[in-house]
């Protein structure tokens, strides 16, 4: 892709985004998820490959119908009591039709078939895109209207994400349908928070965003995109590749790495909240996760090949790891000791 192009794109990314964050406006708010949309596409179809052609047509569908929910459910809220502002959404039509029209935008189930297969469609470096930036704006709505939406709904949806996550996670061989179905499963435990602790919800997603840039990152540098080939790249930078064995237990959400953190303080404000069944049920959940996240790890760094023929070992690479991987592999990894400084900045 032309580089100018590539800017243009970027810029847009960038400028959508913040225009979606720092409106009061529901419109504007529309504007800005609509010039993320247009802008990601050119980025998921580039490479000409029929499936990027179908996972850019799936994801424009899909946002299209996203965007179009979101403008009719404050339209109808602006029709009735007269206001446009996001933090006054009180109709309880309007707030319900947002609630699908956010979940379709997350990938929240049940509007969650079309992420597994863009991310699958996609390269590594959109999937990165797709899995964190364009969840930002979406996200960043919820935290706007959690006041008013119906938290037994959510909740709902948090515990089914979380489930259904775990469950189509474990057995796929793909790694960016894996990362997919973790990311799902990551927003079920952002959800089931949102009602009640708006700001833990938003931690959850820094601290996501900081781990899933590690593991994307490292996967484009060692050009890994299956378990099979995962198997066979511990040979070319064997340092890299342990440490994305500890970053996929950090998003497992294991002791004492950074991934335990956003768990640990959801489970203890859902206590709080007298939601110990939820709390119980979503922790149980997370170990069918933690299921493929272990088969990740071991198939990165612990195994060989199922077969006793020799097979080809690739050549270790002695181009430099990037500076900026190996401070989000530390972040991702020890920031769990600094959470209590973590929790007074929130």
């Amino acid at each position: 892709m032309n580089p100018q192009a590539k800017l243009i794109f970027a810029i847009s990314l960038f400028m959508g985004t913040a225009i979606t964050i720092s409106s009061n406006h529901w419109m504007m708010a529309w504007a800005g998820l609509e010039i993320n949309t247009l802008a990601i596409l050119p980025l998921i179809s580039k490479s000409h490959h029929p499936r990027a052609i179908e996972a850019a047509t799936k994801y424009f569908l899909t946002q299209a119908t996203a965007s179009a929910l979101v403008l009719f459910s404050s339209m109808t809220n602006a029709w009735h009591t007269g206001q446009w502002d996001i933090t006054q959404l009180t109709h309880p039509m309007s707030c319900l039709i947002l609630t699908s029209a956010l979940a379709m935008k997350l990938g929240l189930v049940p509007f969650h078939f079309w992420f597994p297969e863009v991310l699958q469609g996609s390269p590594l470096t959109t999937g990165l895109l797709l899995s964190t930036m364009m969840k930002l704006p979406p996200i960043s709505l919820l935290f706007m209207t959690s006041p008013s939406l119906n938290p037994t709904l959510l909740a709902c949806m948090a515990i089914m994400s979380a489930a259904l996550g775990g469950w189509m996670g474990l057995n796929q061989t793909q790694i960016r349908k894996i990362l997919a179905f973790s990311s799902i499963s990551h927003l079920g435990w952002m959800t089931i928070i949102i009602s009640y602790n708006p700001k833990l919800t938003l931690l959850n997603f820094y601290l996501y965003t900081l781990m899933t840039m590690a593991v994307f990152l490292t996967l484009n540098t060692i050009k890994v995109s299956k378990l099979s080939t995962l198997m066979t790249a511990w040979t070319k930078v064997p340092a890299l590749n342990a440490m994305l064995l500890l970053t996929m237990l950090s998003m497992a959400g294991l002791p004492p790495l950074t991934g335990f953190l956003p768990k640990w303080l959801i489970i203890q404000e859902l206590t709080k909240q007298d939601m110990i069944p939820m709390a119980t049920s979503i922790s149980l959940l997370s170990l069918l996760s933690l299921f493929f996240y272990l088969r990740l790890a071991y198939c990165a760094t612990i195994t060989l090949p199922p077969h006793t023929t020799n097979h080809i070992k690739q050549w270790h690479t002695n181009k430099p790891t990037s500076t900026l991987i190996a401070i989000l592999i530390t972040m991702s990894t020890a920031l769990l000791p600094v959470s209590p400084l973590i929790t007074t900045i929130i």
